[in-house]
């Protein structure tokens, strides 16, 4: 008797855990854990491979001003598409909300999955996602989706801010 007892209260706290909110799925932490330099590493490795498994999806898809799919997607659609299926977060749609989202950082702090805004014209902002060794996947207004060196004088000249958002 005592047997069947004791998996019938097995049985009904399996059920509860059964029948809890859904847990979100995270490719990683939200907020790495600085504590140890490999945990730190694993953490940018998958992001990394996150990022550039988005780019291979998105690779070459033209710029289209508030466009949001495969047929044409601006910078900002870009960096938003991304984190919401990469990394399970809903960030601002505009590159003007973006550059005021998460917290500054100083560029040579920039890790993988965080924002980098340029001043690109008078009034124009544009944005990229940082992938670490120096470049960032955005959305060229005449090559689509593509990855970018920092070192090149262009992006080096344009560069605005870094942000940390994940």
């Amino acid at each position: 008797m005592k047997s069947n007892s004791l998996l019938s209260i097995v049985f009904c706290l399996n059920l509860v855990g059964c029948g809890s909110l859904p847990q979100q799925v995270q490719t990683h932490p939200v907020e790495p854990d600085n504590s140890s330099g490999k945990a730190n590493e694993s953490v940018s490795s998958g992001i990394i491979r996150t990022l550039y498994a988005q780019y291979d999806k998105w690779k070459g898809v033209k710029h289209v001003d508030g466009g949001l799919d495969q047929s044409g997607i601006d910078c900002s659609g870009f960096v938003y598409v991304t984190f919401k299926e990469r990394f399970y977060k809903t960030l601002p749609r505009s590159t003007e909300l973006l550059a005021e989202h998460g917290r500054a950082i100083a560029l040579q702090q920039a890790r993988p999955g965080d924002l980098l805004f340029f001043k690109t014209g008078l009034k124009k902002r544009h944005v990229g996602i940082y992938m670490g060794d120096q470049k960032f996947v955005h959305v060229s207004s005449s090559r689509g989706v593509m990855i970018s060196e920092l070192q090149n004088p262009y992006w080096e000249d344009a560069y605005w801010q870094a942000r940390r958002v994940l």
